[in-house]
């Protein structure tokens, strides 16, 4: 085998298109195995990466969603739902008098703990996993993922349910000092690095305020992401607090100061054309010695005044130091359904890929 497909998707808030008669990941996962009903190919992929936002509602998610998740998962045919490695999306997250994420503890489950609900049975992993739900790590070659989970902010007293998707992104201080200390001890792996939310100011609109849009009289609105006063708007579309430090910058610092240490970040959040270049960013941008920030949201039709379900094709090949990133659009109503060849790019890595480890 000389390449290594990686899919990566999110964002299909399962709830909100399911209101629309629409199965936003059920479709999703049957499209890209056995093709559209528009036309879109088929393609082949090795394992994917979800980088959260399953649940589509406004309030904490609930059992039902939950259940409705697990039978859209069973769309499967060719790939084993083990196979699909998970992350905690804002919209994930349970209420703040709640045990944290038990919602996507117990129906998405990355490390199999309640199986009897979610059916995951971490024994079947492609690759293995350490970790915990909250942060959590595998390597398939020389590549090293860590996969990084939104969470409530421990110092807000009003949050998700009370705040609806209360857009700020979160880590705690030991998900941080966790991805620190990876990414240090492994100099000669490539890195990818997974989380819900962007880092600030690298792809279109994850700079401040980009999430809103000012009104005719001048205030503050929901646009991309829903205005929240209390829940932090000015980072609504950035990985915002970090060990309850509110635009910490923390991870930033780390990049700015180890340049090219981490290849790609990938994320979401944020849904929109694939054209788009709110903020003078793209979809796809380069940083820091070369990081390569890519946006691979969303799946969902219906979840947001933007939305154009798409996702990205990573394909490593042995002995190359680049990465193709193809975009597949999931629907017909703003470009064919498809490959879209105006997005695709190839990306330089640090390093060639090995299925070998260092």
């Amino acid at each position: 085998m000389s390449t290594f497909a990686l899919w990566a998707f999110g964002d299909a808030h399962v709830g909100t298109d399911l209101k629309r008669g629409r199965q936003s990941l059920a479709t999703a996962l049957r499209t890209v195995e056995r093709g559209g009903d528009e036309g879109g190919p088929p393609f082949k992929w090795d394992i994917a990466v979800d980088i959260g936002d399953m649940s589509g509602g406004q309030a904490v998610p609930d059992d039902e969603e939950g259940t409705e998740v697990v039978r859209q998962f069973g769309a499967l045919e060719d790939h084993r739902r083990e196979g699909i490695y998970n992350i905690c999306g804002n919209h994930d997250r349970s209420g703040l008098a709640e045990p944290q994420a038990w919602w996507w503890r117990k129906w998405v489950d990355p490390m199999g703990e309640q199986s009897e609900f979610s059916g995951v049975d971490s024994a079947r992993r492609p690759y293995p996993i350490e970790g915990t739900w909250e942060r959590y790590s595998f390597k398939v070659g020389n590549i090293l993922f860590l996969m990084m989970s939104d969470i409530n902010e421990p110092a807000q007293t009003t949050g998700r349910g009370d705040l609806g998707g209360n857009p700020a992104g979160v880590v705690s201080a030991q998900t941080f000092a966790w991805w620190k200390a990876l990414v240090s001890a492994h100099p000669d792996h490539l890195i990818v690095s997974v989380h819900h939310y962007m880092l600030k100011d690298t792809t279109v609109a994850s700079g401040d305020w980009e999430g809103m849009r000012r009104d005719e009289d001048g205030n503050w609105q929901s646009h991309y992401h829903g205005y929240k006063p209390q829940g932090a708007p000015i980072g609504a579309s950035y990985l915002y607090f970090v060990g309850s430090q509110p635009d910490s910058g923390v991870f930033e610092d780390y990049l700015d100061s180890h340049p090219g240490a981490v290849d790609l970040w990938l994320g979401g959040h944020t849904h929109t054309h694939p054209d788009d270049r709110f903020g003078g960013k793209s979809h796809i941008e380069t940083g820091w010695g070369g990081t390569h920030f890519i946006n691979v949201a969303c799946l969902s039709r219906y979840h947001g005044p933007a939305n154009v379900p798409k996702s990205r094709l990573f394909t490593f090949e042995e002995g190359s130091d680049e990465v193709r990133v193809q975009c597949y659009m999931h629907t017909g109503e703003f470009l064919p359904q498809g490959w879209y060849g105006s997005a695709e790019r190839v990306l330089k890595l640090a390093r060639p890929f090995s299925w070998t480890e260092p």
